[in-house]
């Protein structure tokens, strides 16, 4: 009989490229709120997802350095199961409701781009790059302080899609006044069989569902953001007409179920 949770299926379930849920993840966070086209941002919203008129186009990009485990101590394993990403969020509605939708992600290992895909996140490979926080005093350690200051970037395809930079100020006490909607994603996969490929094989609009949310070490402060026009990638259609915060912090979660709120086959 052959194992996994995903392929590759062997007879003891060890090749597989990630482990069933349970999935739980701790990170460091750097995200940067801003403007876009708000024409640009409603073409990337699926059916079912409407406009925020009241966020004219307000968008969040987000820049995470992963550590991830299951059920059997994968958390010692870091060559496979630590990670970087970088994603957007736009600000919809569902039926009513205030959410973000994400439109792009990247991530840059194996194991994290199959969980992506089985969440909904179209997430493509990419180089992520963050300034880490360290504990011994340096130059070089960003303390979380006042007037600290940190980057990031992603590449892909040998381009840079993305360059941030913030510098802290304050200290935020709920980071829930900042990141409270629930995030939507389309799970989406093509179908390959001639008789069959005008349709998907799933089509889903489902919700992110992140049990035992936690932030921690909220700062915030001034913040740069670009993304340049980039041969064969669209995220630049939603680059920056203004800027407004940068955000750095502490989070972790841990997913067991993944709700679906529309199927479009169905």
């Amino acid at each position: 009989m052959l194992m996994g949770y995903t392929v590759p299926l062997s007879p003891q379930g060890r090749s597989e490229l990630t482990p069933a849920p349970p999935w739980h993840y701790s990170c460091d966070c750097i995200a940067i709120e801003y403007w876009a086209d708000p024409l640009a941002v409603a073409a990337l919203l699926p059916p079912g997802l409407a406009p925020d008129e009241s966020s004219h186009g307000r968008a969040f990009f987000w820049f995470i350095d992963w550590q991830f485990t299951g059920s059997n101590d994968e958390v010692t394993d870091p060559a496979r199961y630590q990670y970087r990403e970088a994603l957007v969020l736009i600000e919809a509605r569902l039926d009513g409701r205030q959410v973000n939708h994400c439109p792009y992600c990247f991530v840059n290992n194996d194991a994290a781009i199959t969980r992506c895909w089985i969440q909904g996140y179209p997430a493509k490979l990419g180089n992520i790059f963050q300034t880490r926080s360290f504990a011994a005093p340096s130059l070089a350690a960003a303390p979380i302080v006042r007037g600290s200051r940190f980057g990031a970037s992603i590449s892909a395809h040998g381009e840079r899609m993305a360059t941030a930079r913030i510098q802290l100020e304050e200290k935020i006490d709920d980071a829930r006044s900042v990141f409270s909607r629930p995030t939507t994603m389309r799970r989406y996969f093509p179908n390959l069989a001639a008789s069959r490929r005008e349709g998907p094989a799933v089509d889903e609009l489902v919700l992110s569902l992140m049990d035992d949310l936690l932030f921690t070490d909220v700062w915030a402060g001034s913040a740069e953001l670009a993304l340049p026009v980039v041969a064969g990638e669209d995220m630049h259609m939603i680059a920056p007409l203004r800027v407004g915060r940068g955000y750095r912090f502490g989070m972790a979660y841990s997913v067991t179920d993944l709700p679906v709120l529309k199927n479009y086959i169905a």
